[in-house]
């Protein structure tokens, strides 16, 4: 099973990568989640046609599992995540992809987010949204168990969803290609989260 963490801040690695990869690991723990951090692509996902961008679209699309993440701004989610979600085709991009919309932020202000701001486009992609979204504390993601408590009702969900997942028709895309900044994040015994690229620890900072 293969299983993308996406993640649309602007800083690398950052806390919303942190909390973004520990759920996978929570809905997935059998599973180490392939980790694009958008941010380390700049320039790249503006237009079409960047051969790094389209290997992190196939690898997303080619996921049982995806879950996308970005902290809130300005009562929504990032542009960043917006330039890459835009790389997919309308209806069929993230077809038999469960899709789980994670954001990050201060307060409970903008808790409905991930519902009514990044799950409808995640649907318009044809991802499975059969999960509600996910509101985190950017603080205090760690300590306050909302992520477990997650996990623990959605888990046996995922299993069924992605077990009635057809096989795919060819052999799956590489989890890391050559330049594209895919990561590999263990995140199963929490904090701190030693992210890998391409066998090199990166800093959580």
């Amino acid at each position: 099973m293969d299983v993308a963490v996406v993640v649309g801040n602007p800083k690398p690695a950052s806390r919303t990568l942190a909390a973004a990869a520990l759920v996978a690991r929570r809905l997935r723990p059998d599973v180490v989640p392939t980790v694009i951090d958008l941010v380390t692509y700049g320039t790249r996902l503006l237009g079409s046609g960047d051969p790094s961008v389209a290997h992190a679209v196939r690898t997303v699309a080619a996921s049982e599992l995806a879950v996308f993440a970005s902290p809130t701004f300005k009562a929504t989610y990032t542009g960043l995540l917006k330039l890459f979600l835009e790389q997919f085709d309308a209806d069929t991009g993230l077809a038999g992809v469960v899709a789980v919309p994670v954001m990050l932020g201060a307060g409970p202000t903008h808790a409905l987010a991930p519902d009514l701001l990044l799950k409808p486009v995640l649907a318009e992609l044809g991802a499975t949204c059969a999960l509600p979204g996910l509101y985190l504390s950017d603080k205090r993601f760690h300590e306050d168990g909302a992520i477990d408590r997650y996990a623990a009702r959605w888990r046996d969900t995922v299993a069924a969803l992605t077990a009635a997942r057809p096989a795919p028709a060819g052999p799956p895309q590489p989890h890391i290609g050559s330049g594209g900044p895919l990561l590999h994040a263990d995140v199963s015994s929490g904090p701190p989260l030693p992210l890998q690229r391409d066998g090199a620890e990166v800093s959580n900072g």
